[in-house]
C-alpha cells in the first residue's frame, strides 16, 4: 500500500507541476489566464517592486536550497527518497503559485515591436522557447527529472540508480539547453513592460548563479563533466561537433 501511495502521489506531482507550467505559459505570455505579468499595476510602484523582488527572491531560494545535496540528505530523513523528487517537483509548483497570485504588475513600456515581423518572430522565439525546454528534458530523461521514474521503480520493487552521464543532441553544442530554453521565454516578448523585465533580469540572475552550484555538484558527481565543461560553451551554443563522451546528468533544478 505505500508503493501504490508513493506512486499515486509522484503521478499527481508530475500532473501539478504540468499544469503549473502551462499557467506559466500563460502567465509570461499574456493569454488565457485571468491575471498575467502584464496586467493593470494596481499599488504603488515601490510596493509593487518590492513584492515582486520578495516573491523572485522566495523562488530563487525554494528552486536552489532544494536541488543541493546537502539538502537532499536531510530532506529524505522525513519523505521516502524516492518521492524526493517528486515532493521537490510539487514545492516548486507551489513557490510559482504563489508568484503567480501575488505578483504586483508595475506598469510602463520599455519597448513595444508593434511591426507584424518583429512581433512574429518574438512570439516565434517565445514558442521556441518551450519546444527546446520540454525537448532538452527528454535528451537527459524526462520522467526522471520530474520524479516519475523513481516512485515507478518503487512501485515494482526495483532499486534506483541515477543515470550514467552521457552528452546527446544539444547537449553537444550548449551544456544548458534547458535554461537556454528559460531565457528566451522570459524574455522574447513584443512588448516588454517594467514589469516583465524586471521579472526576466531576476530569472536571469538566478540562472547564472543556479549555473555556478549546479555544476560544482555535478563535477563532484561525474568527474568527467570538468572536461565536458572546458569544451562546451555554457549557454550560447556552438556549432563545432563535440566528440562523443558520456552525459546524461543535466540540470535537475
Amino acid at each position: 500500500m505505500k508503493r501504490l501511495l508513493i506512486f499515486v502521489y509522484g503521478i499527481a506531482s508530475y500532473a501539478v507541476s504540468v499544469a503549473t507550467l502551462l499557467y506559466t505559459a500563460g502567465f509570461l505570455g499574456n493569454f488565457v489566464v485571468p491575471k498575467s505579468i502584464d496586467s493593470a499595476r494596481e499599488v504603488p510602484l515601490a510596493t509593487a517592486l518590492l513584492t515582486d523582488l520578495a516573491l523572485l527572491t522566495l523562488f530563487g531560494l525554494q528552486h536552489s536550497v532544494m536541488a543541493r545535496p546537502s539538502f537532499k540528505r536531510r530532506w529524505t530523513r522525513v519523505v521516502p527518497e524516492s518521492a524526493e523528487r517528486s515532493t521537490y517537483m510539487l514545492f516548486s509548483s507551489a513557490a510559482l503559485a504563489v508568484m503567480f497570485a501575488f505578483w504586483q504588475p508595475l506598469g510602463g513600456i520599455v519597448w513595444n515591436a508593434s511591426a507584424p515581423p518583429a512581433q512574429a518572430a518574438l512570439y516565434g522565439a517565445f514558442a521556441l522557447g518551450w519546444v527546446l525546454l520540454l525537448l532538452s528534458t527528454f535528451l537527459i530523461n524526462h520522467f526522471d527529472l520530474f520524479g516519475l521514474r523513481q516512485v515507478w521503480l518503487q512501485l515494482i520493487g526495483k532499486r534506483y540508480e541515477a543515470l550514467p552521464f552521457k552528452v546527446t543532441a544539444l547537449y553537444r553544442h550548449v551544456r544548458h539547453p534547458i535554461y537556454v530554453g528559460w531565457l528566451l521565454v522570459f524574455w522574447a516578448t513584443p512588448t516588454m513592460t517594467l514589469s516583465h523585465l524586471v521579472c526576466a533580469i531576476g530569472t536571469t540572475v538566478y540562472i547564472l548563479i543556479a549555473i555556478r552550484f549546479e555544476e560544482r555538484n555535478l563535477i563532484d558527481a561525474h568527474p568527467e563533466y570538468a572536461d565536458y565543461r572546458r569544451r562546451v560553451p555554457m549557454l550560447l551554443p556552438s556549432v563545432k561537433r563535440q566528440p562523443e563522451i558520456s552525459k546524461r546528468a543535466a540540470a535537475r533544478t
